[in-house]
């Protein structure tokens, strides 16, 4: 959030789209700060279970400048595959937890920045599909990419703006969306077995 956006949070009410909006500014004025409290360190933990299931646990992390210890049970995430795919349904696939973490974090973002912006979301929801290749996954054709050829995301909103403001909002909100910007550039991933 920029200066403008600032002084648009503290002319406001104390909460905005479920937002507390003091918070929200004094989070922003401590990051200004001192910069290093705007480096975060998230964290899964995956174990195989069988099959094409398994499951990440996610509790700990780094963020504001220490371990955060907010957390005192682990959110358990299972992974599965619908039995086309060989699995039993355990849990929805990591492609479609890919779709969810992309949902999530837009429409987080979108909704942060109307709150800085005095905008009350009414209604705001999305739809996303992406299209994969099998060839790519099994190693059948070296054209085909082992991941999504493309994702399309359909967002609905209803706020007390115009539509414009809308517009420029969402978009705002894909430059800004931490998971946005991993799926749509280059983010190097290295993968290294631990003996």
């Amino acid at each position: 959030m920029d200066t403008q956006q600032q002084t648009a949070v503290a002319d406001k009410p104390a909460q905005i789209d479920g937002f507390d909006v003091q918070a929200a500014a004094d989070m922003i004025a401590a990051v200004k700060a001192g910069e290093s409290l705007a480096k975060f360190r998230f964290r899964a933990h995956n174990t195989w279970i069988r099959g094409a299931e398994n499951r990440s646990t996610i509790q700990d992390f780094y963020g504001c400048g220490r371990e955060d210890t907010s957390r005192t049970v682990p959110f358990e995430l299972t992974n599965g595959e619908p039995p086309v795919l060989l699995g039993n349904n355990e849990g929805a696939n990591p492609v479609e937890f890919l779709l969810h973490a992309l949902a999530g974090c837009v429409t987080t973002t979108f909704v942060l920045h109307a709150m800085a912006r005095g905008i009350t979301i009414e209604e705001l929801s999305s739809e996303l599909e992406g299209d994969l290749d099998l060839r790519g996954v099994l190693g059948l054709d070296p054209f085909v990419p082992s991941g999504y050829e493309q994702i399309r995301m359909r967002v609905h909103v209803k706020a007390d703006c115009s539509d414009e403001e809308i517009e420029e909002l969402l978009a705002y909100a894909q430059q800004h969306s931490p998971v946005y910007n991993s799926v749509a550039r280059p983010v190097p991933v290295i993968v290294e077995r631990v003996t």
